[in-house]
């Protein structure tokens, strides 16, 4: 049995697609593609696929990945391809691995997440993230499904600034970018608890919902600051087969 990992986007209008919408999605592409897929056992199977840490309904992301078991081996990048155009744009399958290493999953420790403020002014978003990162904690509330709860968003924030936006904008309407990384916490602290966040220690609140993007997700690196590809791996174990080095073997699947 063959597995592919994949990453894929939420674009454009796309980004209202919930995961569920996706799913249903994913699996008519599946099926246009003609992919040799493996199927559970039981009375209802359905085929082999695992979701990672979606992100949230109305959120745009560079950055989803999922993982697929095949009946038979086929080259990662011409299923990529097919399954891309298979898919309505704004749902890009755009990068796909042989999983030749294991725990996909608990690479996803992080996400970098871009958030567009239009109409608040830069000075003002300055202030509030200033306040947002000097905080020892910043207590807000979500409503879950035994009720409100209420947790700290400021302990998972690892870095959280602004952006400068580009001179040559097409309006000249105030805009400030922020830019988030997260780590991926219990209970999970999402940009919207962020905004709350800086509501609450800073009154920051834009006239117009945020436009948020994930821009990456992965390993969070200490001493570089940065979130890491987690297929990076998987193409590392499986150039060292390539080339004959005896480690990589360990590391490839049954």
């Amino acid at each position: 049995m063959q597995r592919i990992r994949l990453r894929y986007t939420k674009r454009g209008r796309l980004r209202f697609t919930s995961h569920r919408d996706f799913q249903r999605a994913f699996e008519r592409a599946l099926r246009r593609a003609e992919v040799p897929m493996a199927y559970s056992a039981g009375f209802t199977p359905h085929p082999k696929v695992s979701y990672a840490n979606a992100a949230p309904t109305g959120t745009g992301s560079e950055a989803e990945y999922l993982e697929i078991a095949l009946t038979a081996v086929r080259d990662p990048e011409e299923l990529r391809a097919l399954l891309d155009e298979s898919l309505p744009t704004g749902l890009d399958v755009v990068d796909a691995v042989e999983a030749r290493t294991s725990g996909l999953a608990d690479r996803l420790t992080a996400s970098v997440w871009e958030l567009r403020l239009d109409g608040v002014d830069p000075a003002d978003a300055d202030r509030a993230v200033d306040a947002f990162n000097k905080a020892d904690a910043v207590e807000v509330q979500r409503m879950a499904k035994n009720g409100v709860r209420t947790f700290d968003a400021r302990a998972a924030v690892v870095q959280l600034e602004t952006h400068s936006e580009p001179a040559d904008r097409p309006t000249d309407q105030p805009c400030a970018i922020l830019r988030l990384v997260v780590r991926h916490v219990t209970p999970a602290v999402r940009p919207d608890d962020v905004l709350s966040g800086l509501r609450a220690v800073a009154d920051l609140a834009p006239p117009v919902p945020a436009a948020v993007t994930r821009l990456a997700q992965g390993l969070f690196d200490e001493e570089t600051g940065t979130v890491t590809d987690p297929l990076a791996p998987d193409r590392e174990a499986a150039q060292a087969l390539t080339t004959g080095d005896p480690a990589a073997t360990a590391k490839a699947p049954a």
